[in-house]
């Protein structure tokens, strides 16, 4: 049985330059969603919602590999970030942001895979976020990211270069500030931890 790595196969998506902001179009694609609010490095509704992300995620690729006979890795953590008045976005106040947790699944996973795995993992483990947890489809469409290389609290320079991209191409910013997490932020060292960081545009 062949495993499918679609990091690689949406290498454009999840992989990017360290060096310059790129321009993307990002289709449609299915989601695990749960929503929340508050500091991600204190929040315990945070922690929870990454705990269910993954337990149903992975128990969702066992099924579909029984299923359909497909094997895949799981995809990384994903999350939107914003505020109320985004003019106010501010990493030096993270109490004040909303977020919604989330991790991209192929597209052999259906609705009755999704309310399977989560039954199955209710059944083994009490965990608080199952409730909050949704499947939808998303479509970002057109943005610019770039991989930064290093602590999450050093993401700043990053991020204005993506604006500064994105006003200098002559569009605006719109939706909210994104980021995919490449690493395990528990097993690597800050100084190596990537994550790709991307803005939508019109």
């Amino acid at each position: 049985m062949a495993k499918i790595d679609f990091k690689k196969e949406l290498k454009h998506l999840y992989s990017s330059s360290a060096k310059a902001v790129v321009a993307v179009d990002v289709p449609a694609m299915n989601f695990l969603m749960v929503d929340g609010e508050g500091d991600p490095n204190t929040a315990q509704q945070y922690r929870e919602a990454v705990e269910a992300l993954f337990s149903v995620s992975y128990t969702i690729k066992f099924m579909v590999k029984k299923d359909a006979g497909v094997d895949y890795g799981v995809m990384p953590l994903e999350g939107l970030w914003w505020v109320d008045d985004m003019t106010k976005f501010s990493t030096e106040r993270k109490d004040e942001w909303k977020w919604t947790s989330m991790i991209m699944q192929p597209k052999y996973v259906t609705a009755k895979h999704v309310n399977a795995a989560i039954e199955a993992v209710r059944k083994k483990k009490n965990l608080p976020a199952l409730s909050k947890l949704r499947f939808e489809s998303f479509h970002e469409g057109a943005a610019a990211q770039i991989m930064h290389i290093g602590p999450y609290s050093a993401e700043g320079p990053n991020i204005a270069k993506i604006h500064a991209f994105i006003h200098n191409s002559g569009h605006t910013l719109s939706g909210k500030h994104h980021e995919i997490y490449l690493n395990d932020a528990r097993r690597t060292a800050p100084e190596k931890l990537k994550t790709i960081l991307r803005q939508p545009m019109t």
